[in-house]
């Protein structure tokens, strides 16, 4: 049985990744800031319209990066429903995560409910664009601004979306990117930092290679986060693939919503005119009397991989269970409900139309 899972890779033609390696193997330039590295991050400033940007390995480690590039110590108000990565930059930096509450229209963070969590220890505020959902970055803008904190976003599931015409990017002080193979853009893996304050270029720099002023001085006790050519290589392979694949997720969204509207055991999304998405995911939420679970495991069986994301809560893993407050009722409530449903490019009307089929009957 062929299964259709949550998502998959974007790939360029095989022939296309071998000529653009071929200067790799001429040059033997294989990490460093070779000349893919370079062109990839000149071309994604551009691309996201921002002034300042830096490649990483990853984005879990780009946004421990940009914590430490700020020199973060305290409190920082985070959700807890996100991947867990958002909550072990903030541990692993020595920052304590406070959660806030989540919206229920769009399951991104309450400016208000984190507004009633700043206290004297706030730092900053780390919101999530989750799922393809952008955050109320007017709110958070003005929540900084009143409180003086620093604002950086988990912008790991938008990359390419704007804002009234505005890159997402260009939101914040900082906004983290991931590149990792599950997302719309990809390098293999990949992370990125788009940044306002072009002195902080330095110690990311600096961060990423070792601390290194020169060979001969190292004024920074910095860690080895850089990306290689061969996910750089990868990146500007995809790069003319993103428009195309954006628009047949766009499609395939519009097929879900046509295909399930009215249906009161589901709450379809619903995207904002104002915002350009990339469409990365498809999240509905099951209601009762219906179970998610009941509804994934059915799916299952017919080779469909949904995916139950985010669920758990971080609150709930094993190693922050018991550990911060985590009074998050609309989180708890989205994170036992939420199903995303398979989405992709390459995504036929075929399965697209057996997965409907099969999840209206998991609803009977």
């Amino acid at each position: 049985m062929k299964k259709i899972n949550v998502t998959q890779s974007l790939l360029p033609k095989l022939d296309d990744y071998i000529k653009e390696i071929e200067t790799v193997w001429d040059s033997h330039h294989l990490t460093s800031k070779g000349s893919k590295h370079e062109e990839l991050e000149s071309k994604l400033k551009t691309l996201l319209d921002v002034k300042c940007a830096s490649l990483f390995v990853n984005g879990h480690l780009a946004l421990e990066a940009v914590l430490e590039a700020y020199d973060l110590k305290g409190e920082i108000i985070t959700t807890a429903f996100t991947f867990p990565s958002t909550t072990h930059a903030i541990v692993r930096q020595g920052c304590t995560p406070v959660f806030a509450d989540i919206k229920l229209d769009d399951y991104t963070l309450d400016p208000i409910d984190v507004e009633r969590k700043i206290t004297d220890k706030t730092v900053a505020i780390l919101p999530v664009h989750v799922l393809g959902h952008v955050c109320d970055v007017k709110a958070f803008e003005q929540l900084a601004q009143k409180y003086n904190l620093k604002l950086i976003y988990d912008a790991a599931h938008v990359f390419g979306v704007k804002v009234n015409h505005t890159g997402i990017g260009q939101y914040g002080d900082a906004s983290m990117f991931s590149m990792n193979a599950t997302k719309v853009f990809n390098t293999i893996e990949g992370g990125l930092i788009t940044y306002k304050d072009e002195s902080l270029s330095k110690k990311l720099e600096l961060i990423k290679y070792y601390g290194m002023e020169s060979s001969e001085d190292i004024t920074y006790i910095g860690s080895n986060l850089k990306m290689n050519e061969f996910q750089a290589a990868m990146g500007l392979c995809n790069l003319p693939l993103l428009d195309h694949e954006i628009e047949l997720r766009k499609k395939n969204c519009e097929v879900y919503l046509d295909e399930l509207k009215g249906l009161s055991s589901i709450t379809l999304p619903h995207f904002l005119d104002h915002i350009d998405y990339n469409y990365i995911y498809f999240p509905i939420l099951i209601n009762k009397p219906y179970s998610r679970d009941d509804v994934y495991n059915q799916l299952k069986v017919k080779g469909i991989n949904a995916k139950k994301y985010f669920y758990p809560l971080v609150t709930d893993y094993a190693c922050y269970r018991g550990v911060y407050p985590s009074d998050l009722p609309h989180s708890r409530e989205v994170a036992d409900k939420v199903l995303c449903l398979p989405l992709y490019g390459n995504l036929s009307l075929d399965e697209l139309m057996f997965i409907v089929h099969e999840l209206k009957n998991a609803l009977v």
